[in-house]
Order: C-alpha cells, then sequence, then structure tokens
C-alpha cells in the first residue's frame, strides 16, 4: 500500500513539473498570486474563529496596503543601459528635476555617495550609476 502512495506521488510530481515547464511565467506567477492570496484569507478567518480577531486585524492593517500592492504586481525594473547616460536618466538616479542647479546636482550627488559608497557598505555599481549621472549633468 505503501508502495503504490510513494508511485502515485512520484507520478502526480513528475506531471505537475512537466506541466509547469510547458507553462507561461505570467501564468505561473497568476497561479502563485492566487495561492498566496488564498492563503492569507484562510489564515485570517482562522484567526478570527479562534477568537485572534485582533491579530488578524493588525496584520491586515499592517500588511495590507504591501500585499494590494504586490497583488496589482509593479512594474519591473527597466534594463540599464550599457552605454550613455540620457540626461533625463540622470536626473531619475539623482533624484531631481531637470533644470535643477549645478548646486541642488552636487548636494544631491554627495547626499547619495554617503550611502552607496563601498568603502561605507554601498554598492559599487549604485556608486558608478550616481557618479556617471553627475558627469553628465556637470560635464
Amino acid at each position: 500500500m505503501v508502495l503504490l502512495l510513494g508511485i502515485g506521488t512520484l507520478l502526480l510530481l513528475w506531471g505537475t513539473l512537466t506541466g509547469f515547464a510547458k507553462a507561461d511565467v505570467r501564468t505561473i506567477k497568476a497561479l502563485f498570486r492566487w495561492v498566496v492570496a488564498i492563503g492569507g484569507i484562510l489564515l485570517a478567518l482562522m484567526l478570527v474563529l479562534t477568537g485572534r480577531g485582533g491579530l488578524a486585524l493588525f496584520a491586515l492593517t499592517m500588511l495590507g496596503p504591501a500585499a494590494w500592492n504586490w497583488w496589482r504586481g509593479t512594474p519591473a525594473p527597466r534594463a540599464v543601459s550599457r552605454g550613455s547616460m540620457t540626461q533625463a536618466e540622470a536626473y531619475e538616479v539623482l533624484g531631481l528635476r531637470p533644470g535643477s542647479s549645478v548646486e541642488e546636482i552636487k548636494a544631491a550627488h554627495l547626499r547619495l555617495m554617503r550611502a552607496a559608497h563601498p568603502d561605507t557598505g554601498g554598492s559599487d555599481w549604485v556608486a558608478a550609476r550616481v557618479n556617471q549621472a553627475r558627469d553628465v549633468l556637470l560635464g
């Protein structure tokens, strides 16, 4: 009996993996979102039924906005070009509006480099992008 159950489980697993191999990535993401959403609803219901409704309400209040944004799907990050940076990209990297003054550009660069410098635990890539943005805007 245990052998038949094990063989059945392996066949089910093999069939599932074969189906996922043929599936589109968006379909799998949608399935995962539904599974997580239904699991969250069941967890909240279980908390309410066991007398922990306050905890369920707290979790929904704290995690609800993040879950809603995740459910809607956040836009995929844009690919970073390996070539030269445009002025619009440079303003975006520094968090400035087009037409910002030289002082504003220098201040934004300094602020970002304090956080992103590799010597202070930041990323080499981010520091390079910040420097590149400053160079594009200041010439």
